[in-house]
């Protein structure tokens, strides 16, 4: 007898399709944007997987037979990309061409088991996400990575991975939907929504040219002036961390976002995202918010239910210098819909622009805070209550529907689970927000204790409850929320836009110079234009090259290397280099002393001599 978990059979079925229509042309913007990320990032990192529960009573080969008419229905999943590398590593850039089968073949495995383990949606998950950690061959492989869970012959879960290249979890999603409506009997209507091909034709037109370039605009004005990372602080370093989940389960806040929605106007939506960025701005000292959102740009009905990569990131700038929380509510709503409108661009000029910009800035532009609302999406939503509802959790109180009697869910439960390495410093997706508000964040552990973790989506629901009855002071974030804002120390300055720390930026540029001596220093504020903005600051660094013929243009390009994982690290406006650093005690002030042998910018060739 196979023990829990352990299948008594493994079987591979290959399942046949033909009916599609053959075709081949270029790739979508969001298309080259995510294979830009498979190239780059791990399988686990990049691949997606959701868990389908399957309905009572249905038969394997019905399961099977409606994955296949789902195949035919759906260009992207008879999409390979005939000119993708075969490897990260293997010769050859991104793709431009898709190509699109008629007819073809994909393989199912069914795992049959005499017993399951005690929470076998949990084991359903546990597979999905296994299935994730193997490449998925761009230029020959079938997008989806499909298994079925059996138990004595009866399928109860359809577990799988997929490729990022042609789906997105809102497509996964629509899947799911459609899947479940074909087991149900139902004949599915005519799709209208737009194939990855279509949507490429739409966006080489002029029209769809244009709409590309004003992104690029949108996007090259907020990472020129807003902060570089909202994340900039003492312990913020690296570029990937393991992470733990902390989920949060709420009725008590989503009747308190109900309240809110009420009093206000906003949609639930705008006012969680709305006090979530209270909250980042407030915890990281910030004045303005600065998120990605990926999953905004569904918002035309024609993609609303497209089976694509629609999930290019909505890059959210929204400036926090306000008095009330309900002040901030409306500005964020023209925020969003400004970050959604551009939210379709070329990744390669994106990126290109990207590189530009933060050298001439002397930035790095860092992705540290994503916020994912995918609480639209019910299919989606099902399958991730299930896989995490099952792990329990500590502390929680019986909550009830108004009137009902009937248990909605905890009035506030908090639970742990699996680290995950991510590449940002928090990371949210929000599932659901009533009759519970339920969403999961991962922060970086060296920036958010678990005790602080905890108190940080505490604080999201103790603010939401405030704002129900009444505008709150974003000056009183503290005494409302019980969250504190970072403690940076003296030596750290607010300078162009982005916290920063002169000792941090010169043992940086000392590193990257092999050891050479460096004095940075904040240059004194000068005074905007205009009169309401703050007082402007600079840093210069003070670089000791002795015999070393070293240039300003080297040590900038030096330092922009050595940038990533250091969100604390700003390059200084001007760089003078002298041969011998100072012997006085006032090694501040002698730096200025020294004899220039060179100074400029950095950032053009010519800098003077």
């Amino acid at each position: 007898m196979s023990r829990p978990g352990h299948p008594r059979s493994t079987r591979t079925l290959a399942v046949a399709y033909a009916g599609g229509e053959a075709r081949r042309g270029p790739v979508t913007m969001g298309q080259a944007n995510m294979i830009r990320c498979i190239l780059r990032d791990g399988p686990e990192h990049i691949n997606i997987h959701d868990v389908w529960p399957v309905p009572a009573g249905t038969r394997t080969d019905a399961a099977i037979d409606a994955l296949g008419a789902l195949v035919v229905r759906h260009e992207a999943l008879r999409t390979t990309f005939p000119s993708a590398p075969s490897a990260p590593s293997a010769p050859g850039g991104a793709p431009r061409e898709q190509v699109v089968a008629a007819e073809g073949t994909f393989t199912v495995t069914v795992l049959d088991h005499e017993e399951l383990p005690a929470e076998p949606a949990v084991y359903a998950e546990s597979l999905a996400r296994d299935a994730r950690a193997e490449r998925l061959r761009l230029d020959r492989d079938f997008p989806l990575r499909i298994t079925l869970v059996a138990l004595d012959g009866a399928p109860l879960f359809v577990a799988m991975a997929a490729s990022h290249a042609v789906t997105d979890v809102s497509a996964l999603a629509v899947l799911k939907e459609e899947w479940l409506s074909l087991l149900a009997g139902e004949v599915l209507a005519p799709s209208g929504s737009l194939t990855p091909l279509d949507l490429a034709a739409e966006e080489a037109t002029p029209a769809g040219l244009r709409k590309s370039e004003a992104s690029l605009r949108y996007w090259e004005r907020i990472i020129r002036t807003g902060p570089q990372a909202m994340f900039a602080e003492p312990g913020a370093e690296g570029t990937e961390a393991p992470a733990p989940q902390l989920t949060l389960r709420s009725a008590r806040a989503a009747r308190a976002l109900a309240l809110v929605a009420a009093r206000t106007g906003g949609l639930p939506a705008t006012v969680l995202l709305t006090a979530w960025c209270a909250l980042i701005a407030h915890r990281t000292e910030q004045t303005s918010c600065v998120i990605a959102v990926p999953t905004s740009n569904r918002y035309h009905p024609r993609l609303a239910r497209s089976v694509n990569t629609l999930s290019q990131d909505a890059l959210l700038s929204l400036d926090v210098r306000v008095p009330t929380f309900d002040a901030l509510l409306k500005k964020a709503w023209g925020a969003a819909l400004n970050a959604y409108r551009h939210s379709q661009f070329d990744a390669l000029s994106l990126w290109q622009m990207i590189g530009e910009t933060t050298f001439e800035r002397g930035s790095q532009f860092t992705r540290d805070v994503v916020f994912n609302d995918v609480s639209t999406l019910p299919a989606t939503v099902a399958s991730v209550v299930l896989a995490e509802g099952a792990q329990g959790a500590q502390g929680s109180e019986a909550g009830d529907t108004a009137g009902t009697g009937t248990p909605a869910g905890p009035e506030l439960e908090l639970s742990w689970g699996p680290d995950q390495v991510l590449p940002t410093r928090v990371l949210t997706f929000v599932y659901a927000t009533e009759p519970v508000t339920h969403l999961s964040m991962w922060a970086d552990p060296a920036l958010f204790k678990r005790d602080e973790a905890e108190g940080f989506l505490t604080g999201l629901v103790r603010l939401l409850e405030a704002a129900a009855t009444q505008d709150v002071p974003l000056a009183s974030l503290t005494g409302v929320t019980g969250i504190r804002p970072v403690e940076r120390g003296p030596q750290w300055y607010r300078v162009d836009g982005s916290w920063t720390s002169p000792p941090v930026v010169a043992s940086a540029l000392s590193e990257a110079l092999e050891g050479l001596p460096v004095h940075v220093a904040v240059d004194a504020p000068v005074a905007p234009d205009a009169p309401i903005a703050p007082p402007e600051r600079s840093l210069t660094a003070y670089i000791a090259a002795g015999g070393t013929p070293l240039t300003p243009g080297e040590a900038h390009a030096a330092l922009m290397r050595a940038l990533p994982g250091r969100p604390g690290v700003l390059a200084p406006r001007r760089y003078v280099i002298v041969q011998n650093p100072p012997t006085e005690a006032d090694r501040s002030g002698a730096w200025l002393q020294q004899r220039i042998l060179r100074e400029g910018t950095g950032r053009n060739p010519a800098d003077a001599t």
